[in-house]
């Protein structure tokens, strides 16, 4: 496994930490972290993304979607089965998970639907006004009369 100096991003900048924080999270090898559900995140439009989860086997009241600091949580946990279905053979897993997408800033959750297994999360990044560039008028001073120096003609 690599590792990386961080120490002169800390020292050439200011306010970049969730950027190293980033670099940490990406780079720690989390052994426990286990491929379930299978899930895809695909790019609806410039600033909108559909994170889609195969949750088959789930209820609409299994499954729960939050977002808590800047993390979108989905969780689900199977109600209690009624102990009278015997399976031969049991392929389809509906054990409990919880899958944590970190999102950007100023990304937000617009919606969530689940159809046909899947539950399909939609989220767009909304940037504040005061944060989109905004083009300021260069004023001109008008020339006084006071700061004109007469002249004449020479020749």
């Amino acid at each position: 496994m690599r590792t990386f100096d961080l120490a002169p991003l800390y020292r050439a900048t200011v306010g970049f930490d969730q950027i190293a924080d980033l670099m940490d999270r990406v780079m720690t090898n989390d052994t426990g972290q286990t491929n379930y559900p299978p899930y895809n995140i695909e790019k609806t439009a410039d600033d909108a993304w559909r994170i889609s989860i195969a949750v088959a086997g789930f209820a609409d009241t299994d499954l729960s979607v939050e977002v808590r600091e800047n993390a979108l949580i989905v969780t689900a946990r199977k109600g209690e089965d009624d102990g009278e279905r015997r399976f031969l053979h049991r392929g389809i897993a509906t054990r409990a998970f919880e899958r944590r997408f970190h999102l950007a800033d100023h990304v937000r959750v617009t919606g969530a639907s689940h159809e046909n297994g899947m539950l399909h999360v939609n989220l767009t990044r909304e940037v504040p006004e005061a944060l989109k560039p905004r083009r300021i008028e260069i004023a001109t001073s008008p020339v006084s009369d006071a700061n004109l120096v007469e002249g004449s003609a020479v020749n």
